[in-house]
């Protein structure tokens, strides 16, 4: 069973999504691919335990207290390419950016092959089912460029803002 709750943010409403171990998802009100990984009913539980700290994670963060991906058990779906993906956007400290071309470039290091395309790495960053707390906002292109984001540039502008990025320096 999964179980949902809601969470007003400075980027709008959040949907935070847990199972009976770990967070599954979190998503932005209209965010591409909203709930993709919501394989089974979801009973509303904003005192579950696991939501809970998932809420007391962001009231930290958009306090600027810098919390990391490893307070809270995660475990986003998806195949081992994705998962990868997933585990190096954890490794992008608080208030640093990444490129697609990099976070390429570890990729197909970990996973024992010559090369890997920025751009199937930036559709697992796309595809990321648990957004902010595995921070898929702080990866950019390689150009300068924001790129997209599931959740929005507006959204992606106010997270790296927030972070203490200028992201007068990203068109």
């Amino acid at each position: 069973m999964l179980y949902i709750t809601e969470y007003q943010s400075p980027v709008g409403l959040l949907t935070i999504a847990a199972d009976g171990s770990a967070v599954t998802g979190l998503w932005m009100a209209g965010q591409k691919y909203f709930g993709s990984t919501l394989k089974e009913d979801c009973v509303p539980c904003p005192e579950h335990p696991l939501l809970r700290s998932a809420c007391l994670w962001l009231d930290s963060y958009f306090k600027g207290k810098q919390p990391s991906c490893g307070e809270l058990p995660l475990a986003p779906a998806g195949s081992k390419f994705r998962q990868t993906v997933f585990r190096l956007l954890c490794d992008i400290p608080y208030g640093e950016v990444t490129t697609y071309r990099e976070l390429a470039r570890q990729t197909a290091s970990l996973m024992g092959v010559s090369s890997m395309s920025a751009q199937a790495v930036g559709g697992a960053v796309g595809h990321n089912p648990i957004s902010i707390l595995i921070p898929c906002h702080r990866v950019v292109g390689s150009n300068g460029s924001l790129t997209g984001y599931a959740g929005g540039l507006r959204a992606k502008r106010t997270l790296l803002a927030l972070e203490g990025i200028d992201v007068t320096k990203f068109w």
